[in-house]
């Protein structure tokens, strides 16, 4: 291509197809250039939580731009307090009381790690440095954020870059990584965590992260009721802070406030993003306990600031985000509509291609394979997720795609709270006829499997 040639967005020009240009967005829906409606299933990355164009979000922000543009993080304004305080009296889990915000989720991740360790290091306790991850998971994209994920597709690329941080078992017992069966198993898997920080080192190791319920990487991996609680008391015995990576499936995302609160337990660290704001401005947060800063506040010591982190704007925008998630009851709406819509996708769990549909609240996800009988997966070159969310595309449904080996190929589901009758019947059926007409594309090209 020449310069005269290459769009000047997106930053990496696409061959053949260009992508959708979208004019606007209302409700649940995307209105594209050419005049199309698309019904947005993912909520963009399974961001939109109280639907798109709400006029008071826009105003809110207004006000804010109008009365500060920019100050430094550690400065107190309104629109800062304002919503620290909504957040510490109406969203989080019980004492987990400190928000320091960020300007989206990976920052967020980076900076929960960067809180452990100065935890660890102003306790007297400097040997711990080591965060544990999970297998098939994803925290970021920072060279660091990497380090702590299992997504080996987003990896990959950068192995001499990002490092080598240990990794427990994921909790996916469609394919149990330890080949057991749920209950029997008596939750191994997490368990095993303690063999991870044994083999490490007890005294190196100063926290554990985990997404509750997982988000696209795993296609919404949800773990048994008494998974997470296992892994809390694991964590307590041996002075391990725990880690809740809730960017995806926070903010009322799973049907809760947050989806710990589905398992009874509170996390030393808490990370949020995506929901907080649902989409209408970048911000996230890190959430503490009062028992994690205390050794900060004691020594003296600083948690560094990002640039934008708190802008006066941004959190202007997420205060009145909470607001309407309150006042329209939305979160008590997402767990509703959300079993609505897994009952209607009840008729997916016997398609040969799919092994099972999973999650919870508006935050569903849907693992697709060649063979179901025995969970044989499409090869990679099939590129079948892709094709699947290419198919709702042409029936006016953005499909989220999602997946990494061993959970080669999902779909992932979650639109705004504020759905109804009519979207919760669009998705299901379309879900549907992309699947097959996904599968059908690769058996006409001569599916490398």
């Amino acid at each position: 291509m020449t310069d005269a040639e290459t769009p000047a967005w997106p930053f990496l020009p696409r061959r053949g197809r260009p992508p959708m240009g979208i004019a606007r967005a209302e409700g649940a829906w995307l209105y594209t250039e050419d005049g199309r409606r698309i019904l947005d299933a993912a909520g963009g990355a399974i961001v939109a939580n109280i639907g798109h164009g709400r006029r008071e979000v826009a105003e809110a922000a207004a006000r804010a731009m109008e009365r500060v543009s920019y100050v430094v993080p550690p400065f107190v304004t309104e629109e800062r307090t304002r919503l620290a305080e909504r957040l510490r009296d109406r969203w989080l889990p019980p004492g987990v009381t400190r928000f320091f915000p960020t300007s989206g989720g990976s920052e967020s991740v980076d900076a929960a790690i960067r809180l452990a360790r100065q935890h660890h290091v102003s306790a007297g306790r400097a040997g711990r440095w080591k965060v544990i991850g999970r297998d098939l998971s994803y925290h970021g994209a920072t060279i660091a954020t990497l380090g702590l994920g299992g997504n080996t597709k987003r990896r990959q690329a950068f192995a001499p870059l990002v490092p080598e941080l240990p990794k427990a078992p994921a909790c996916y017992c469609l394919r149990c990584p330890l080949e057991k069966t749920y209950p029997d198993c008596r939750v191994a898997c997490a368990d095993a965590l303690e063999d991870v920080i044994r083999a490490e080192g007890p005294e190196t190791v100063a926290a554990f992260i985990l997404e509750p319920i997982g988000g696209s990487t795993g296609g919404v991996l949800d773990p048994p009721d008494d998974y997470l609680a296992r892994i809390a008391e694991i964590c307590r015995r041996y002075e391990v802070l725990l880690i809740a990576d809730e960017v995806m499936c926070g903010f009322g995302r799973t049907g809760k406030r947050f989806a710990v609160e589905h398992f009874g337990v509170t996390p030393d660290i808490l990370v949020g993003g995506k929901g907080l704001a649902g989409g209408y401005a970048p911000i996230g947060g890190v959430f503490a306990t009062d028992a994690v800063i205390e050794p900060l506040v004691e020594r003296g010591d600083d948690l560094m600031f990002f640039t934008f982190g708190g802008h006066p704007t941004s959190c202007a925008v997420a205060d009145c985000v909470l607001d309407i998630l309150e006042r329209e009851a939305l979160v008590e709406r997402a767990a509703a509509v959300g079993e609505q819509l897994r009952k209607r996708l009840a008729t997916l769990e016997q398609h040969p291609h799919v092994a099972e549909v999973r999650g919870r609240g508006l935050l569903l996800g849907i693992e697709l394979v060649r063979d179901r009988s025995t969970l044989e997966p499409f090869a990679p070159e099939d590129r079948l997720t892709q094709r699947v969310v290419g198919a709702g595309l042409r029936h006016g449904v953005f499909l989220y795609p999602g997946g990494t080996d061993p959970a080669r190929d999902a779909i992932v589901l979650g639109p705004p709270f504020i759905i109804g009758d009519e979207e919760v019947e669009m998705i299901a059926s379309v879900l549907e006829t992309a699947i097959d007409e996904g599968v059908a594309r690769v058996e006409q090209s001569g599916g490398a499997s």
